[in-house]
């Protein structure tokens, strides 16, 4: 969408303000300004050619003009003029999300959500052959942290194949892969046949895996069913609820652990994280691999009532989604986001197979962006 055209420009030594024909004002600092000008970016990688302390401490407008779709700007200070897109001025004047990706869907009652109505499914060969329909597929798995894919084929490996089209498949010490299947003295309660409450995966992990993949091999009959639960909008509703406990969770370290064949993995972080503007960025809810809390005795009451208070929120059916993987359905899911589980089943009398992989968050978006750029003929 392209901007309304500018209407005015009005100059102070320090501020820039323009208007729009559609009512939008906005106020640019000249500093910001400075700081942004395109002559000062390299044209072929976009990179910076000059830090901070390279500008002025305050420099200051001398006069400004629109310039056809641009606002060109004289400086006291510097001999060249000034042009910024009065496009790209608009769209931060009225805080346009970059991507669509990053505009999250929260959804908190899973218990009224159908997995095959309300969340994005993509069968296997569109996900090969129609770009514009992966597009749209990895922009709502963004956004809702959660999508599915069908007719996945049931070969082994086939999920690298998948995910090798969406990011980059991450090496832990389970592998590129692993196999979900319930075995003799598990090292690991995910390969039994126990039900799984809700949890990130892998919080013992620096970084924590970012997305992760599950791909039925072989569906169990009768349980096995899988859970998922929106971990940030539970937080949300922990933050509105109960301020305090929600608070207290944000700011204490917890231990996590996983130690196995080859591997001996440690890390601490909050069960809930916020980001730098206080907005819930993660959450790690794993009480298999919580480790002893190293929290003085008279401060342990208050904090572990906020603990359980959150732990029975993850219980409460109403705000889990529960739905049946069939053969050849592959789940994906925000690992920092979005909590998953499942029912127990009867492995003695029914095999159930899945398997999985954990896939770079950053890869997910960067492709996600480059798809968006290929297919739209522009920089997202």
């Amino acid at each position: 969408m392209s901007a309304p055209a500018a209407t005015e420009l009005r100059v102070e030594p320090t501020l820039l303000t323009v208007h729009w024909s559609d009512g939008t004002v906005g106020e640019f600092a000249s500093i910001w300004l400075r700081d942004n000008l395109a002559e000062d970016r390299d044209p072929h990688s976009g990179q910076r050619l000059i830090d901070v302390a390279d500008l002025p401490a305050e420099p200051r407008i001398r006069s400004a003009a629109l310039q056809g779709e641009s606002a060109a700007i004289q400086w006291h200070d510097d001999a060249r003029t000034g042009v910024l897109a009065l496009d790209w001025l608009y769209g931060c004047a009225i805080g346009r999300p970059q991507r669509p990706e990053l505009e999250r869907r929260a959804w908190l009652e899973g218990a009224a959500l159908d997995a095959r109505r309300d969340f994005a499914w993509l069968a296997w060969p569109l996900l090969r052959s129609d770009e514009a329909a992966r597009l749209a597929w990895q922009t709502r798995l963004l956004q809702d942290g959660l999508a599915f894919l069908r007719d996945v084929p049931r070969t082994d490996g086939a999920i690298l194949d998948a995910m090798g089209l969406v990011g980059r498949v991450a090496e832990t010490n389970y592998g590129r892969l692993f196999d979900v299947r319930a075995v003799a003295q598990p090292e690991n309660l995910a390969y039994s046949d126990r039900g799984l409450g809700l949890h990130l995966d892998n919080p013992y992990r620096e970084p924590v895996p970012g997305f992760q993949a599950l791909h039925t091999l072989l569906a169990a009959p009768d349980g096995g069913d899988s859970l998922f639960a929106d971990g940030f909008a539970l937080a949300a509703h922990l933050r509105e609820t109960a301020p305090d406990d929600f608070a207290l969770l944000t700011r204490t370290p917890v231990p996590f652990r996983y130690r196995g064949t080859g591997a001996d993995l440690y890390a601490e972080r909050p069960l809930i994280e916020l980001s730098c503007t206080g907005g819930i960025s993660a959450v790690a809810y794993n009480n298999r691999s919580i480790q002893p809390l190293r929290l003085p005795a008279r401060a342990c009451a208050a904090y572990y009532a906020a603990y359980r208070r959150f732990a029975l929120l993850l219980r409460e059916a109403r705000f889990q989604l529960a739905t049946r993987l069939e053969n050849g359905d592959l789940a994906m899911f925000d690992n920092r986001r979005v909590l998953h589980g499942r029912s127990g089943y009867a492995s003695a009398r029914h095999a159930r197979h899945l398997q999985g992989c954990y896939v770079t968050r950053d890869s997910v978006y960067s492709s996600t962006a480059l798809l968006r750029e290929r297919l739209q003929g522009r920089a997202p």
